[in-house]
């Protein structure tokens, strides 16, 4: 666990606005905005001026369309014209479309454009309706859009997205939008979900909700190092409202020894110590491991060292390194969002993979039935695909798959919304535990969030509350098991809620205390 934290200032690319020429539309017009400092865009906002058409007017079957400009807009042998001035750039041009302040066309392909002002952008049917219903599926619906404004449709079992057939689907007999996400169902029952590298994935139907055990909903971060006793840790989670605490610790006497001292009291208090595995990538001198099964050995044997420390003081879930797939070795640009596998490095994957493996598998061979998590950041679920279903960054399959009983994810405000988080390129964002609900079929837990560090408490505070009912409302349908607020104490302002003293931050603590008694674990 990380006492100084990075934080991503945005996740940003180029956006993907897109101007095409071919099959009709695209090309350049007259500026129209030019007119009396109006025009199409300009106007967009405005009420109907008493000479434009009534919205919704095409050509045909109209033979022609006035703008909120007084612009007329006609349609002949294919081409745009406007003022009776032909307009470069369109042609094969079916239809002309005013709808909502601005001018569409539509070409003889049935690919729709919108006017800007001064160019044509590709776009679908705007009397569609926008992005779709979360929940809208593929019968009883004849269509679906998406937030990038995609039209799926179902047809004899293929799929089409903006007309074009889906080359690897056959058989579908739903579609289904959900959590942001385009999901299939084949005539054998088994869903697939579309992933950020235009693959299908197996996966279950995102709308079986998944419940996660009560108990263990509120909890927090802290540090073996920290200067209070076991009993004082406690008696300060009993008062805010707590019963989780996750703690990370290796194989050393300076680590172990106080996190045995806290299993102990939190056995007789009836409580949850979540144990972070705390091993990365890297030997007792720094240097990265030299291979998988490098990795895999030094890893197991501290692993198996630790459960068989804590066992006897009833530690039954471990979470297996920390932020792992954030690691400099492993991730190539720390600003990119993870949905992606050429975010991470080929070369390096492998001993991520056996660390992890390692950790897994040595606390296994002490307490079979314990459950173990492993951690993700951010948005990567394509490191996250990759470990499950045992992949590389290069594409490359056939390599060990690593399964585990929990998927716990860090979510700090700078990453966005968890139900609704941006992906690589800042495209539309998902909700990413379901996501992981339909991929990996086990309980989700957020085991770091908070604001970032710069923030005040007056906004700590605020962000305490939303995300505590967001989190809340997710329990009993995306099996989210627990969540744990970074962290107890930071020494300071940046992250605790207490400080050294236990002496409480307001308003944050009181956001915290009042929430939790007002919405019962149960």
């Amino acid at each position: 666990m990380m006492k100084r934290r990075q934080f991503l200032g945005c996740l940003s690319a180029a956006a993907s606005s897109y101007v095409l020429v071919a099959c009709g539309g695209g090309g350049s017009g007259p500026d129209l905005s030019a007119s009396a400092g109006t025009g199409p865009i300009a106007n967009a906002s405005s009420a109907t001026t008493s000479t434009a058409s009534p919205d919704g007017t095409t050509v045909p079957s109209a033979t022609s369309i006035v703008d909120n400009s007084a612009n007329v807009w006609t349609l002949s042998g294919g081409y745009v014209y406007v003022n009776g001035a032909k307009m470069s750039g369109p042609y094969n041009v079916a239809m002309l479309l005013w709808y909502g302040g601005y001018i569409y066309q539509e070409n003889t392909s049935k690919v729709f454009y919108k006017y800007t002002g001064t160019t044509w952008i590709q776009c679908l049917d705007p009397r569609l309706g926008g992005t779709s219903a979360d929940g809208t599926a593929i019968p009883p619906a004849s269509y679906i859009i998406d937030k990038a404004n995609n039209q799926w449709t179902l047809s004899n079992g293929y799929i089409y997205k903006n007309g074009v057939k889906d080359p690897y689907s056959y058989n579908v007999s739903l579609l289904l939008w959900y959590g942001g996400m385009i999901y299939q169902a084949g005539t054998g029952g088994q869903f697939y979900v579309k992933t950020w590298m235009n693959t299908w994935v197996p996966c279950r139907d995102p709308r079986v909700d998944l419940a996660a055990t009560a108990g263990s909903f509120y909890g927090i971060n802290g540090h073996y190092d920290y200067p209070f006793t076991a009993t004082q840790v406690v008696t300060a989670l009993q008062t805010l409202g707590c019963t989780t605490y996750r703690v990370g610790c290796i194989n050393t006497s300076r680590q172990l020894n106080p996190v045995i001292a806290l299993a102990k009291q939190f056995q007789s208090a009836n409580m949850t110590l979540f144990t972070l595995v705390n091993y990365g990538l890297r030997d007792s001198t720094g240097a990265l491991y030299t291979s998988e099964s490098a990795a895999y050995s030094a890893t197991y044997a501290g692993a198996a060292a630790v459960a068989t420390a804590l066992a006897p003081y009833g530690v039954t879930m471990y979470e297996c390194g920390n932020e792992l797939t954030r690691d400099p070795a492993i991730i190539l640009n720390s600003a990119t969002a993870g949905t992606n596998k050429a975010d991470f490095n080929n070369a390096n994957w492998p001993i991520m993979r056996g660390a992890i493996r390692g950790m897994i598998d040595g606390i296994k061979s002490v307490q079979p039935g314990a459950k173990v998590g492993v951690n993700f950041c951010v948005a990567d679920v394509a490191a996250s695909d990759m470990l499950w279903d045992g992949q590389q960054p290069d594409g490359t399959g056939g390599h060990p798959t690593v399964r585990w009983d929990i998927t716990t994810w860090h979510n700090y405000s700078p990453y966005g919304d968890i139900f609704n988080v941006g992906t690589d390129g800042a495209g539309p964002g998902f909700n990413l535990p379901s996501y992981c609900k339909a991929r990996y079929g086990v309980p989700f837990m957020i085991t770091e969030w908070n604001a970032a560090p710069e923030q005040t408490e007056t906004q700590r505070s605020t962000y305490v509350t939303q995300q505590l009912g967001e989190f809340y409302a997710a329990r009993k349908t995306q099996g989210l098991q627990s969540v744990m607020y970074y962290e107890l104490t930071s020494g300071d302002y940046t992250y605790g809620i207490v400080l050294d003293d236990l002496s409480p931050i307001q308003p944050t603590y009181g956001s915290f205390q009042t929430f939790v008694q007002n919405n019962p674990d149960n």
